[in-house]
């Protein structure tokens, strides 16, 4: 089975499945049955597709994500971005559970992403260009779009920002490692994200990153850092997640 074509693709990261159901309901398609696509095997991905409409936008929203960690490469990981742009999505909204580096950052709060480091060592443009479909030394000067900012923090004046550094996993990240990413520039951690985002901009969607802070990163966090942790600090901020999403796709 092929993507129904649409306007907008959400991808829903770790925890935050069940956003799915309540933005636009119906009857998910499992990625099993869709032509080619991966499964994650990972606690918190249901791994399946929803389709609807939010204000004037046909929206694909996909509850769960592969990640490198699970033993894909960058261009598996990023096969969903390829094949929603081709069935028309010229917006990409991508969503994470994040560690968060920044003092100001509160646990459960959305955080907008302003830009990124790939510390992955790898990347999904790896290989032969075809310029048919993107250049072959893309611009990443405006990975996540500034209008796409600008529009969430009408829905949500509150929101924080700060620069995502993409890390392979599956290992939490080291308090050495976090220090490092802070020294960069980086003010979140966490292990997806930036492929689909190079993927997304390589292919000219504009692209929408938000956060949400589901624990404070190694070092930085009083306590050892677990799964579990960040899934119910996920559910914890779903309303507020969901009342951005949705104002934000209503408006575009």
């Amino acid at each position: 089975m092929r993507l129904p074509q649409g306007d907008v693709a959400v991808a829903l990261g770790s925890g935050l499945s069940g956003l799915a159901a309540s933005l636009v309901g119906g009857t998910p398609i499992p990625y099993s049955e869709l032509d080619g696509f991966p499964v994650s095997a990972v606690e918190g991905h249901q791994g399946a597709l929803y389709t609807g409409e939010i204000g004037s936008s046909k929206v694909l929203l996909f509850a769960g994500r592969v990640h490198l960690y699970e033993g894909y490469d960058a261009k598996t990981v990023t096969r969903w971005v390829r094949d929603a742009i081709d069935a028309g999505c010229q917006t990409i909204v991508l969503t994470n559970a994040a560690g968060g580096i920044r003092d100001d950052l509160d646990v459960g709060a959305p955080c907008l992403i302003s830009d990124h480091i790939n510390l992955t060592g790898t990347n999904p443009l790896i290989g032969p260009n075809d310029d048919s479909l993107g250049p072959r030394f893309p611009d990443m000067t405006d990975a996540y779009s500034p209008a796409l900012r600008k529009l969430a923090r009408e829905v949500d004046p509150g929101l924080k920002e700060g620069v995502y550094a993409g890390f392979i996993g599956p290992s939490y990240e080291t308090p050495a490692e976090v220090q490092m990413a802070k020294a960069m520039g980086a003010d979140l951690v966490g292990m997806s994200t930036v492929l689909e985002a190079i993927a997304a901009r390589h292919r000219g969607a504009q692209v929408l990153g938000i956060s949400v802070v589901t624990n404070m990163a190694a070092g930085i966090s009083k306590t050892p850092l677990s799964h579990d942790e960040v899934a119910t600090s996920a559910k914890a901020a779903a309303a507020r997640l969901e009342k951005l999403l949705s104002g934000v796709l209503e408006r575009l």
